[in-house]
């Protein structure tokens, strides 16, 4: 049984880093690793004539490696010397390491979005947001809403339903937006009305008997 799971895992975890690199884009992937393939290709046939030239200290070989360094760049023959290879290797990724570290502390730019990325919203934008049944909605323009579903399908989308609505007197605070809330009729509610407006107008709307349900 062990086995069977074990098995099981393993063919996940392939499946889920195959589907990544089949993502990637190979191309890219040849040719940003080219550079690193060369410097570790030169370095190992740098170190290979480093330890087949003459002489017995560091210095006479270095210095003879400097004056025929055109050797390097002339062969095509890679040295399979462990030591060669190792330091082909260590070079390359030592390489890599320091243009990864170059470009992670680079400045993070958005060429082009300068002076910022916002744009007006679409009905596809705020979908997602409202409720299939127009009734249960908090109304906030004529094509706008938002949902009072206080767990939608999609937790992602769920938002605060608290609303504070500023303006001036007569900018139309009660008339655009406590009105048309009133008259979805979704919910039992609690509203402060000092001048009796939205009561009156309610009243000639709605009628008595619905309007003891909805207004207090």
């Amino acid at each position: 049984m062990k086995k069977k799971s074990c098995k099981t895992l393993m063919q996940k975890w392939k499946n889920k880093i195959g589907g990544k690199l089949s993502a990637l884009d190979k191309k890219e992937l040849v040719l940003t690793n080219i550079p690193y393939a060369l410097a570790a290709f030169y370095a190992d046939r740098a170190f290979f004539l480093y330890r087949n030239s003459p002489g017995e200290d560091m210095g006479n070989k270095l210095l003879y490696a400097m004056e025929h360094a055109d050797r390097i760049f002339t062969g095509i023959l890679l040295s399979f010397d462990l030591r060669d290879l190792l330091v082909g290797v260590t070079v390359a990724v030592i390489l890599k390491l320091l243009v990864w570290q170059k470009q992670s502390d680079a400045k993070k730019l958005r060429k082009g979005i300068e002076y910022g990325s916002a744009r007006w919203g679409t009905a596809e934008d705020i979908k997602p947001y409202m409720s299939d049944d127009p009734w249960m909605n908090i109304p906030l323009t004529a094509t706008e809403a938002l949902a009072m579903e206080s767990r939608p399908k999609q937790p992602k989308y769920a938002r605060n339903k608290n609303i504070v609505v500023i303006g001036g007197s007569g900018s139309g605070k009660t008339r655009f937006f406590v009105k048309p809330s009133v008259m979805q009729m979704n919910c039992s509610m609690v509203i402060t009305d000092p001048k009796g407006s939205a009561r009156r107008s309610s009243l000639k709307r709605t009628g008595t008997s619905q309007l003891n349900h909805c207004l207090l």
